[in-house]
């Protein structure tokens, strides 16, 4: 391994963002009950602050925007934070190296207010604190879709973690009509449905915010090209 590379090449932006969720996490310890809740009141997206005002809730008029942003550094416990975690290593570490520090942060911010924004369009008036990085880690996925499939073809999943710039991004109508990308779209949305009747764990008081996953996969996918790098070309011989 070169000493430039990023230890298990894991990017470092990867291993901040999940510093930070851990931190998050671990200062709301220090905290009494109450002060806690009303922590995760003030970051978390409350759909009713949209319909019924803004002043009565935590955080007040300010929290209307700040927490499509904030509601991705608060987990309900050790095991949801586990499970982000993990699969922002998986599908973020790919990305990353993919598109440098600045876009891989740029893109999580933007799945993640995306999916923050489906879940409140179709839940108003909801009162249940939504939080977790569940909706930018799924857009996260979407996005690897737009290159993981191309990379197997080219020579496989190690091309993903070692050379990731060099594997040729779908265009978006490819993307739409290739079966193996339209497959693992069906059965991301799919599973994340059957939460609706009680599959899976909790990710909020009312459940799994699945709106928020398939809002944030959906944005991933087809926006991923926005945020992509240049690609990088093999180096050609020089002639002497």
């Amino acid at each position: 391994m070169r000493a430039s590379e990023p230890i298990f090449n894991v990017p470092g932006a990867v291993l901040a963002v999940i510093a930070l969720l851990v931190a998050v996490h671990f200062a709301r310890a220090f905290l009494s009950p109450y002060d806690d809740a009303w922590l995760v009141y003030a970051l978390a997206i409350v759909p009713a602050r949209y319909t019924d005002g803004t002043a009565e809730w935590p955080g007040g008029t300010p929290a209307e925007f700040t927490s499509l942003v904030t509601h991705m550094l608060v987990h309900g416990d050790l095991f949801h934070l586990a499970i982000n975690s993990a699969w922002l290593l998986a599908f973020g570490g790919a990305i990353a190296l993919r598109v440098g520090g600045l876009r891989f942060l740029a893109f999580c911010l933007f799945t993640g207010i995306a999916g923050g924004i489906t879940f409140i369009l179709i839940n108003p008036g909801l009162e249940a604190p939504v939080i977790g990085a569940s909706g930018a880690v799924a857009g996260l996925m979407g996005g690897t879709m737009r290159f993981m499939f191309s990379a197997i073809d080219e020579g496989g999943f190690r091309q993903l973690r070692e050379a990731p710039r060099t594997v040729r991004l779908m265009p978006l109508d490819e993307a739409l009509s290739d079966p193996r990308v339209l497959a693992t779209s069906g059965i991301f949305i799919l599973l994340n449905v059957l939460a609706i009747f009680g599959f899976g764990g909790a990710q909020s008081p009312g459940g799994i915010a699945w709106e928020a996953h398939v809002g944030g996969y959906v944005a991933g996918l087809l926006s991923f090209g926005l945020f992509d790098a240049p690609p990088l070309t093999s180096p050609q011989p020089k002639e002497y």
